[in-house]
């Protein structure tokens, strides 16, 4: 083969145009809908996190305590640096869970805000909150976000024990904003504005750990990411999106303190 017919039959590796791909857009998705897509969990990593443990089968590469990891992408973010994230809704609820190795990694049941559920136990010695079957409740705050950056993306934080506090501010937050309107002042709708979460070191006198940070940065100003967060919103009201809890605490983390 001389040099010209090599260059000829040489391959490159230049992108298909989009427009190319707009024309077969969503094909061979079927009937995918929001239940069959894993929504991923954006969660801190502490330092017996399997991400960080090198010799872990779980491990990724560059993971270290601090960082913040999505659970279904693997995107690695600074916890120093943060991220920008827009709520599209929160939902408060209370997981009933049995003990490390003696379930199937989920919860055994889900129960609403307005359940009674935290009436039917006790403190055990290691103040977690039991029923007479022996499993525990965990009250579980849970803010769906949309991640800001080249691809807006969902996901879902899910604070609980010690990062109460932190869902409660967050929320005060959200609550506090006023916007003057024709009729007079209104608060908005929470994905009305970006704030950004980082991480930062904590303790008590069980231990440290590393839980989040948030601040307001500022309002929406691009409408596709409004209308973007709105329909998430809606979807999870209406219940078309759902989060598929799973036991993901190693020992250690910051959910024992």
């Amino acid at each position: 083969m001389n040099k010209e017919q090599g260059s000829m039959t040489k391959k490159t590796d230049a992108p298909l145009p989009a427009n190319m791909f707009e024309e077969d857009a969503a094909k061979g998705l079927g009937d995918i809908s929001q239940q069959d897509l894993a929504l991923p969990f954006l969660k801190i990593l502490a330092q017996l996190s399997p991400e960080v443990n090198k010799r872990d089968g779980k491990y990724v590469e560059g993971a270290e305590a601090g960082m913040i990891y999505n659970s279904v992408t693997g995107e690695l973010y600074n916890g120093v640096d943060g991220i920008n994230v827009i709520p599209a809704f929160y939902k408060l609820e209370y997981l009933e869970w049995k003990d490390r190795g003696e379930g199937l990694g989920a919860p055994v049941n889900i129960y609403q805000s307005s359940s009674d559920i935290m009436s039917k136990t006790k403190a055990d010695a290691n103040y977690k909150d039991r029923l007479p079957n022996g499993n525990y409740i965990e009250k579980t705050a849970s803010h769906f976000v949309i991640i800001l950056g080249d691809s807006p993306s969902t996901a879902l934080i899910s604070m609980k024990s010690t990062q109460l506090k932190i869902s409660r501010k967050w929320n005060s937050m959200m609550n506090g904003l006023k916007i003057k309107g024709t009729n007079g002042l209104f608060t908005p709708a929470s994905f009305s504005h970006i704030y950004k979460l980082k991480t930062t070191q904590m303790s008590n006198d069980k231990g440290t750990w590393f839980g989040w940070e948030v601040s307001k940065v500022g309002p929406v100003t691009d409408n596709s990411l409004y209308q973007q967060a709105k329909t998430f919103s809606e979807n999870i009201s209406k219940g078309s999106v759902r989060a598929k809890h799973g036991e993901e605490k190693p020992k250690g983390s910051e959910a024992h303190f």
